[in-house]
């Protein structure tokens, strides 16, 4: 049990990197099984088969409402029990005492790694696995103490899922197990096995004289679910934040599930030159809160947006007295609860100021409770209806908590950056009767959108300059990767190389299957009778293939423009959306503006340099920070970008 929830907490770790490049998320997939997706061509026509790219297949699901019915029952367990009992329980038992309970499970499960190791041919984890056992049974306390790991003796794990996997047996259908979570026919058996050889299992007490059917368990077969228990506790609250920032998190999971439990090993190997700005980007991934209660601090409020009559979730950071608020708006498509919108929560909040976040509207939770258009795209309703929400959260702070509010500041990064941007030069920031700021931070915003979407799709059609009979084996060694990129509880990519193709084709894959959720949210809410298949939830793979096939060019055009068409807005008009989408487009009120503060990067692959010089000639130097390397969003945890996110957040 201990080590098959152990690969689905890794699997979820996976997932949580694939889904985080853009605005602090980055990709999810589900049933991804013989699709195939399309190469930008004009509205209607079909791609060469030159010009298709075949995702690596996940393992198939046909028991997909089955699944996704269990995984809620399974978040609901997480979610209602798990986390309110384990905040009981780490207050009762302290860190330490919980980590020898963990360290302690796994060194008497050691026989089952012990054993697979050696079914597997790994004789050197077999050899390494012994030596931790006999240095943590002798000088650990039996294992309580993980000395191993302080003497710097590797880790080997091994399971009978993965030892099936090495022998050959490819899984041919995903399972979602109760409380165990992502598995498939292959694992489930392992799990049994696993179990199986457990020595925990075989420990009986003395007979008492009594009989009966409880006479025959072992007592200490219920610690080996107090382990996994007292395991889980620690990794909660993450899981559960996780599980509500994802607008599909079962489809994350059971992608990631088909790369962490691959018996493939990845070829580590540099081929082919580098990007620096797309690797610069991938550093994104390590950016995250600091404390590690942090979220937990933040309240979870709501209020009616009047435009839609719905109610709209947001999340609280106040301050004890009377300070500044930064309402906070995060990248394209991403929640409020993604780690890099929690950072710059946790950065304004320890700069003294009280911190809102509200999801973009990209976002499925604010497109289907904040948004007046069914369907995103034309930044001029886009950023009224944030604006829109952000005026009734602030009359809701201000009717609860009269006099705690001082100055306002909206800050937002990537797509929220932008909007930033556009409220701040439009004018609309200005309008009476919508919520006014004193000042506007904006990071990594692209200038204009229409250059932004077009190299996202190249991005995405990077694996075509590789022959085509070796794309998809490529593409799926870079997945791999990532798998072997995740170590214990974090997550590292610096060790790991990508060539300028494989580094390209993950940033442009995260925004792909981002743009899968927006469209799905948006037709599920109004059917424009674009795609030709059902929308369901309950099974949601056919038309996710589909989805798939549409570029953000092709979104545009088939889905934004009709839908606007009917009701009076006439988008395709040459450049009309161009211009709506581009800052220059508002540069007088934006050059008017001192309340402005820029902070960006030389090599973001969204910020040509022309875009880059015209930020440069429209403020003053002192409203405009440009650091040389970082790629999009990849250097915001750095100390130098923090002290700059600190700087244009002083004297609000």
């Amino acid at each position: 049990m201990d080590c098959l929830m152990r690969m689905h907490l890794d699997a979820r770790r996976i997932a949580l990197f694939i889904l985080w490049f853009w605005a602090g998320d980055v990709w999810a997939q589900s049933t991804l099984a013989t699709n195939t997706t399309h190469q930008s061509s004009p509205a209607g026509a079909v791609a060469p088969e030159a010009e298709i790219i075949h995702l690596p297949p996940s393992v198939p699901d046909p028991l997909e409402p089955f699944n996704r019915a269990m995984w809620g029952v399974n978040r609901g367990l997480m979610t209602w029990v798990v986390k309110p009992t384990g905040k009981v329980y780490r207050f009762v038992i302290r860190k330490p005492l919980r980590q020898g309970i963990a360290n302690f499970g796994r060194n008497v499960t050691y026989p089952g790694r012990l054993l697979n190791n050696l079914l597997q041919g790994r004789w050197r984890g077999a050899m390494d696995e012994s030596d931790r056992f006999l240095c943590n049974t002798l000088a650990g306390g039996a294992g309580f103490v993980d000395v191993a790991t302080r003497w710097h003796i590797p880790k080997s794990d091994a399971d009978f899922g993965q030892t099936f996997g090495r022998w050959g047996w490819n899984p041919a259908c995903y399972l979602m197990l109760p409380v165990f979570g992502p598995s498939n026919e292959r694992d489930a058996l392992g799990l049994a096995c696993d179990s199986a050889a457990d020595p925990l299992h075989y420990v009986t007490p003395q007979s008492s004289g009594r009989e009966g059917a409880l006479s025959f368990i072992s007592p200490y077969t219920f610690y080996t679910y107090g382990v996994t228990y007292n395991n889980l506790t620690d990794s909660v609250d993450s899981y559960v934040r996780f599980a509500r920032a994802e607008a599909d998190p079962y489809a994350m999971l059971q992608y990631a599930w088909t790369f962490a439990r691959s018996p493939r090993s990845p070829d580590l190997g540099l081929h082919g030159e580098t990007d620096p700005a797309s690797l610069d980007t991938l550093g994104s991934t390590r950016v995250s809160f600091k404390e590690l209660g942090f979220p937990g601090r933040g309240q979870t409020k709501s209020i009616k947006i009047p435009s839609t009559g719905n109610t709209l979730k947001f999340s609280l950071w106040l301050q004890p007295n009377r300070a500044p608020i930064v309402y906070l708006v995060p990248g394209l498509g991403s929640h409020r609860l993604t780690d890099m919108t929690l950072a710059l929560a946790e950065l304004a909040y320890q700069k003294g100021n009280s911190v809102v976040c509200v999801s973009s509207p990209y976002n499925p939770e604010f497109m289907d409770h904040a948004s007046t258009a069914a369907v995103p795209g034309y930044t001029p309703v886009d950023a009224h209806d944030l604006h829109v929400a952000l005026t009734e959260v602030d009359r809701y702070l201000v009717r609860r908590h009269p006099e705690r509010l001082t100055t306002r500041a909206l800050m937002g990064y990537s797509m929220g950056g932008f909007h930033t941007l556009f409220l701040a030069g439009s004018g609309k920031a200005s309008d009476a009767a919508l919520l006014r700021f004193d000042r506007f931070v904006a990071i990594n915003a692209p200038v204009r959108l229409s250059y932004g979407i077009s190299r996202l799709d190249d991005f995405y059609h990077a694996p075509l300059a590789w022959p085509a009979h070796q794309r998809t084996a490529n593409m799926e060694n870079a997945l791999l990767k990532i798998a072997s990129s995740v170590q214990g509880s974090q997550v590292s990519t610096s060790a790991v190389p990508f060539s300028a193709v494989e580094s390209k084709f993950l940033i442009g894959l995260s925004f792909r299957l981002k743009l899968r959720d927006v469209i799905f949210s948006s037709q599920q809410r109004t059917n424009l009778g674009v795609l030709e298949h059902a929308i369901r939830s309950s099974r949601r793979g056919p038309v996710y293939d589909e989805i798939l096939r549409y570029s953000f060019a092709e979104y545009l055009q088939r889905f934004a423009v009709p839908y606007y068409h009917s009701r009076g807005v006439d988008l395709a008009a040459p450049g009309a959306l161009d211009r709506a989408g581009d800052l220059r487009t508002y540069s007088e009120g934006l050059q008017s503006n001192p309340k402005v503060w820029i902070i960006t990067n030389e090599n973001d692959f969204l910020l040509p340099r022309e875009d880059l010089d015209w930020l440069r000639n429209s403020f003053r130097a002192e409203q405009i920070t440009v650091f040389g390397r970082g790629g999009h969003m990849g250097n915001l945890g750095t100390s130098e970008v923090q002290e700059a996110i600190r700087r244009a957040l002083t004297d609000l």
